[in-house]
């Protein structure tokens, strides 16, 4: 497997596992009504856009989507997998070696004890689909914590069920 089809994959998981974490969200009266559940799914979105922003080298606002309500997110959400899925159908294997610097990075000097060391553009492909998923992972232990059964969104299990494509909850149509 080339090191593409597999950030492909990871990023076709990471759409699938937002959309059915929305559906739950959404399908939650305590979910909908919850701070705390905004908060860690604005903050997965406006990560996901801010390196697409690096990528495409456009500006990024740390305030994006913050004043949207829940709907609005999970369509705000929706609305940068489709502008994920075009840009990455543009790349080649060669576009993963370069060196790409991210703005914040220089904030992590002093966490770190040094400056930290540039990034590949596929590595910060890879970070997207973990950060996703560590935050998708705070979520679900909320909707537990609010009565919920979180849904199922490991990548072997999105692989087992033969890696369907998303389905967005109808709020988002």
């Amino acid at each position: 497997m080339k090191t593409l089809d597999l950030i492909r994959d990871l990023l076709r998981h990471m759409e699938w596992a937002d959309a059915i974490v929305w559906q739950a969200v959404l399908g939650s009266a305590n979910a909908t009504t919850d701070d705390v559940t905004k908060t860690r799914v604005h903050h997965i979105h406006m990560v996901q856009r801010a390196f697409l922003n690096v990528w495409q080298e456009t500006p990024h606002s740390v305030n994006a989507g913050s004043d949207l309500d829940l709907v609005g997110l999970a369509m705000w959400g929706r609305e940068y997998h489709g502008l994920l899925r075009e840009y990455v159908g543009t790349l080649t294997e060669a576009d993963l070696n370069k060196p790409t610097v991210l703005p914040w990075a220089k904030f992590l000097t002093k966490k770190l004890g040094r400056d930290p060391d540039a990034a590949s553009f596929g590595e910060t492909m890879v970070q997207v689909s973990v950060h996703s998923t560590y935050h998708r992972g705070q979520i679900n232990a909320r909707l537990r914590e609010l009565g919920s059964e979180p849904p199922l969104t490991d990548f072997i299990a999105w692989i087992w069920i033969g890696k369907p494509s998303a389905e967005w909850p109808s709020a988002t149509d």
